[in-house]
């Protein structure tokens, strides 16, 4: 019980620094991890080992992931191909089908591009197709953000999957197949959410806007602008595939050639290259440190040392025992799946990021995973999951994507509360009920 006071204190330090004191969640991560040492009355050798081996071992699988992912995502979002992509989509699609058509497109761009960014260069399109198809625009809005927030949780090369996989070592081409099959399986039940719930809620968007956010001048094809996208992920997937131990694409120098370049590391690194193709004319100055590049080494820092600080909590919470005392009291609890989800979606209704959530719940879980029944390698990739599900929801006004959603939309937050928080909790259970089904089949 001591123990479980500890562990409560430290992330109640965590959550209220980050949102009373508005603390970077990196230094109320880190402080965090030394304050529940220190209250677990671990010496300070073991604290000291617990900071270089939580932080170095983490960001030596994953900095690189998040910082590549990041650099993908800028390349596409500068040079307007991920704009090209949403147009295509569209155009598939149609605009008779406006809703299906946003949740699609949110949910695309928002694997390589932040979701703030993603929902700001769609929101002038919407805007005009709601209009046209004479649709509610609270309905299109949360479509958008929806499928925003469906992928953003569960599906890499999104940093916060990305850390998730990483801490809870588990196979990241997996958490790929099975984190696009969940999120597009919990789509459903949110699109019927919007569809028949959010048609009342009146809001008037503001037509002055419509054309001030998307980008002009010359844009790459839509080839070009899905291949950083589209070859490192089926790269990562076929390089799991090739991990089977029925080895089906046997063992000679094709599966050799593949496991390298299917390394997560190279996938990405590949898609970097490919990103680098996209602008009209290149310039090698977009590489240097006040290019794209540098602007990528500044978005991905953050994520990247909050990932860190999560490793440093996860190995403290390792070294101080806490798998041995779950291990004895949850023995007879049938908690398994539902542990992760729950702490995730709690962390991230208390504090506003998914990140974050994603990040600390992998965190804490990591030495939980044998007690759980979750260290297999498939559980650990549902767990993973399970995770990003809980990281959905609730968006609320503690979110900076609820309030980028709300401010350039005209919503007000009862409106916002009524339509995007509520369609994230729908999401998010839809998500986690799905999971389950799955851990009893596969």
């Amino acid at each position: 019980m001591l123990t479980l006071l500890t562990i409560i204190l430290a992330l109640a330090l965590i959550i209220i620094s980050i949102i009373k004191f508005d603390i970077h969640p990196f230094l109320a991560l880190f402080v965090g991890a030394i304050i529940y040492g220190l209250l677990a009355g671990m010496d300070g050798d073991l604290i000291l080992k617990s900071i270089s081996d939580g932080f170095g071992g983490v960001l030596g699988s994953i900095g690189l992931l998040i910082l590549l992912g990041v650099m993908i995502g800028t390349f596409l979002e500068k040079t307007g191909g991920a704009f090209v992509i949403a147009q295509k989509i569209l155009a598939v699609i149609g605009e008779k089908s406006v809703m299906i058509a946003m949740m699609v497109t949110g949910y695309i761009l928002s694997i390589p591009v932040f979701g703030d960014s993603a929902f700001i260069m769609m929101n002038p399109i919407n805007k005009s197709l709601s209009f046209k198809g004479k649709l509610p625009y609270a309905s299109t809005t949360v479509a958008l953000t929806l499928g925003i927030s469906a992928s953003h949780s569960l599906v890499p090369p999104t940093p916060g999957p990305i850390a998730a996989a990483g801490i809870l070592n588990a196979d990241l081409g997996m958490v790929i197949f099975w984190g696009i099959v969940i999120s597009v399986s919990a789509l459903v039940p949110a699109y019927f959410f919007v569809k028949y719930f959010t048609k009342h809620v009146h809001v008037v968007p503001h037509f002055a806007e419509v054309e001030s956010n998307i980008q002009h001048g010359k844009r790459p094809s839509l080839g070009k602008a899905f291949l950083p996208i589209i070859i490192p992920l089926l790269l990562i997937v076929l390089a799991s595939i090739a991990k089977y131990p029925t080895l089906p694409f046997g063992e000679g120098p094709f599966t050799t050639i593949l496991l390298f370049v299917g390394s997560p590391v190279i996938a990405l690194l590949i898609g970097a290259f490919l990103s680098f193709s996209l602008p009209e004319k290149f310039d090698a100055k977009l590489l240097s440190s006040s290019g794209w590049v540098g602007e990528s080494l500044l978005i991905a820092a953050p994520v990247i040392l909050i990932t860190g600080a999560g490793g440093v909590f996860g190995k403290m919470l390792q070294n101080s025992g806490i798998a041995e005392l779950v291990s004895n009291n949850l023995n007879a609890a049938s908690w398994g799946i539902f542990l992760p989800f729950l702490m995730a979606l709690a962390l991230k209704t208390a504090q506003g990021s998914s990140t974050v959530a994603l990040i600390t719940t992998a965190s804490i879980v990591a030495p939980l995973l044998a007690a759980l029944g979750l260290d297999s390698e498939q559980m650990r990739v549902f767990a993973v999951l399970a995770i990003g599900s809980g990281a959905i929801a609730i968006s609320h006004a503690n979110d900076s994507f609820f309030w980028a959603m709300t401010q350039l939309t005209g919503m007000n937050i009862k409106q916002g509360n009524q339509t995007h928080s509520l369609g994230t909790l729908v999401l998010s259970l839809s998500a986690i009920v799905i999971i389950f089904v799955l851990t009893q089949v596969v």
